[in-house]
């Protein structure tokens, strides 16, 4: 019975690492394109000023790599959240759910990254290790 529960554990564990690795890596090589200049004139072309590509790119590349490590990892899930609300509401514009001008990606990663606040790093975390942290930074 005891080795059950353990194994429960061990996935919930895994799980919680998984979820915010693989959202933590998709940010950091999504936020790569942000750092060139054809990002800040597709901005430009939405109504957004150039200067906030930069902004956006740190966002995401920072963010992602806060996810990975589990440090922050509800303030930084929770700050690209409203980055990916942002892409789906003011850039998409709602136009439909797939294809061109499509919001399911953007979607995907709001509701993982909404899960990652609410479950917290997990014990595979920096935060767990140093567990000093408060719950509400973690």
């Amino acid at each position: 019975m005891t080795d059950a529960v353990l194994r429960t554990h061990m996935l919930h564990d895994l799980s919680h690492f998984g979820l915010r690795l693989v959202a933590g890596v998709f940010f950091m090589v999504h936020s790569q394109a942000k750092f060139g200049n054809g990002f800040g004139k597709f901005l430009s072309s939405v109504g957004l000023p150039s200067e906030m590509a930069m902004l956006i790119g740190l966002l995401e590349l920072v963010g992602g790599a806060l996810l990975i490590a589990g440090v922050l990892s509800r303030i930084a899930s929770g700050i690209i959240a409203i980055d990916m609300l942002g892409a789906i509401i003011y850039v998409k514009k709602l136009k439909a759910f797939s294809g061109d001008q499509g919001i399911e990606l953007e979607l995907l990663a709001l509701i993982i990254l909404l899960t990652i606040v609410v479950l917290g790093p997990g014990r595979i975390s920096v935060s767990h290790i140093v567990k000093k942290i408060p719950r509400f930074l973690q």
